[in-house]
């Protein structure tokens, strides 16, 4: 049995081993900044070799912890999310004093999400989720000589706080109407009682507060704004990503039987968001705060993949997850490179970009070419998927309305690669000195961009995994 539990939660196990070292490291003799950053970068490489290897299917704990060969992918691509920004971020954390700190944090965060993914329990997904979130308030203040990164975390913890308070409300009256907490269990004493509709209308506001879904998105660009650019892109990417992979598996799990209640609650999530992102993305002249409503939107598309309530809805979730990573890091890299070493962030910074930093322009036109959907990029792929699961119920008007929306996504996307190129700007922002390992990252991430929409085995491969979830 105890070699099961070792086998079982080997990822968490490797994990909280990482967090204890850097605890050795804080408290050991002081090393430089290089030095640590090259060993954790190791380390994250480790970790994600680790998970690529066979993983037992089983549940402990009573079945309040759970994991299968799909749960493991899920958690693999948080951990390469996870390198991908430690990469990317050099350049900034290089010269930071708390540098074993951040990655305390970060490291903790990222821990509650695995136990939050694996959850079997509403108990144990409770946990994770506040294990994951209460350190990214932190995390957020890291600039902590800026005034808006201390608002940006005020501005999380009390949205988190609000959202957590609405999600446990909801989860109470589930166990007062049903007696158990167990998913297995769950479902069979999930109907059409008014109490349980409202139990599961205030979950999935709590869970529409964590992946800013309108009208709950309202902290996001306020966050995004004022947190390190690094945080940023965990906030939107991997912290975004864990909350959707479990917010999926409750839907098909535990709410099947008010499986039509729920689909038309997506139904209207997904246009508010599409519409709502959409509108203020066009507006918006701070790269953070464009970036955040375009995650927004984004967020839109995948609510109708996840209502088609199918396998095909687990694995288009999960493959548009894996090309969000690569196209929305490699665009956060790029911000993060020019904020850190010439300390700008807006959109209008950027005219004439491609004049003094070619590989930089390139490579944040690729990602918004993604992001926005246009072939053959990765980002067409994974929302033709999206929109195929959606339509397995029908709802042709809503696969339009998506579609046409699309089509207003490429004028604010095509309106930063106008400035990049053709824009002249009196002072362009001047050659940047990039870090090998940030320009590593960088290769990575279009060459994801490239490969998970041209090779077909991606998708299929995924596929495989989610039959029987």
């Amino acid at each position: 049995m105890s070699s099961n539990i070792f086998i079982l939660l080997r990822q968490e196990l490797i994990l909280s081993l990482l967090i204890f070292i850097l605890l050795f490291i804080k408290i050991g003799k002081e090393r430089s900044n290089e030095s640590v950053l090259n060993l954790i970068n190791g380390l994250l490489l480790v970790n994600l070799a680790a998970g690529l290897f066979g993983m037992s299917e089983g549940g402990i704990f009573n079945g309040m912890f759970t994991t299968n060969a799909f749960i493991v992918l899920e958690k693999n691509i948080l951990n390469l999310a996870l390198l991908i920004i430690s990469m990317q971020s050099y350049a900034w954390l290089k010269n930071h004093k708390q540098l074993a700190e951040f990655y305390l944090l970060i490291f903790t965060s990222l821990l509650g999400m695995f136990f939050m993914i694996s959850s079997g329990n509403l108990l144990m997904f409770y946990l994770g989720l506040e294990m994951s979130t209460i350190p990214l308030a932190a995390a957020a203040n890291f600039d902590l000589a800026k005034r808006k990164s201390s608002e940006a975390a005020m501005k999380l913890i009390l949205s988190s706080a609000f959202s957590s308070g609405i999600l446990l409300m909801g989860i109470s009256f589930l166990y007062g109407t049903t007696g158990t907490l167990s998913f297995d269990v769950l479902t069979a004493h999930i109907s059409n009682n008014p109490m349980q509709i409202f139990a599961f209308i205030l979950v999935v506001s709590g869970f529409a507060f964590k992946i800013s879904a309108v009208p709950f998105h309202l902290w996001t660009a306020d966050v995004y704004e004022g947190s390190p650019v690094a945080v940023t892109a965990f906030l939107s990417v991997v912290s975004k990503a864990a909350v959707l992979f479990t917010f999926t598996s409750i839907l098909y799990k535990v709410f099947t039987p008010i499986a039509t209640v729920w689909y038309s609650v997506l139904v209207v999530l997904s246009i508010a968001t599409i519409l709502i992102g959409n509108l203020f993305a066009l507006r918006q002249d701070n790269f953070k705060r464009f970036l955040a409503f375009s995650s927004i939107a984004q967020v839109g598309f995948i609510l109708i993949g996840i209502s088609g309530s199918s396998q095909a809805g687990s694995a288009s979730l999960v493959y548009f997850v894996l090309i969000y990573v690569f196209s929305n890091l490699a665009a956060f890299g790029v911000v993060s490179v020019v904020s850190a070493l010439a300390g700008k962030e807006n959109i209008s910074d950027f005219k004439g970009f491609y004049k003094t930093n070619p590989f930089l322009s390139w490579v944040l036109t690729i990602a918004l070419f993604s992001l926005a959907g246009v072939p053959p990029t990765a980002g067409f792929f994974g929302k033709l998927f999206l929109m195929m699961a959606g339509a397995a119920k029908d709802n042709y008007g809503l696969i339009i309305f998506a579609s046409l929306n699309m089509v207003v996504s490429f004028y604010y996307y095509l309106k930063v690669v106008k400035a990049i190129f053709m824009d002249e700007n009196e002072a362009p922002i001047q050659k940047l000195s990039i870090p090998k390992i940030t320009q590593l990252a960088m290769y990575i991430c279009i060459a994801g961009i490239i490969i998970t929409g041209l090779a077909s085995l991606v998708y299929d491969y995924i596929y495989s995994l989610s039959i029987g979830i």
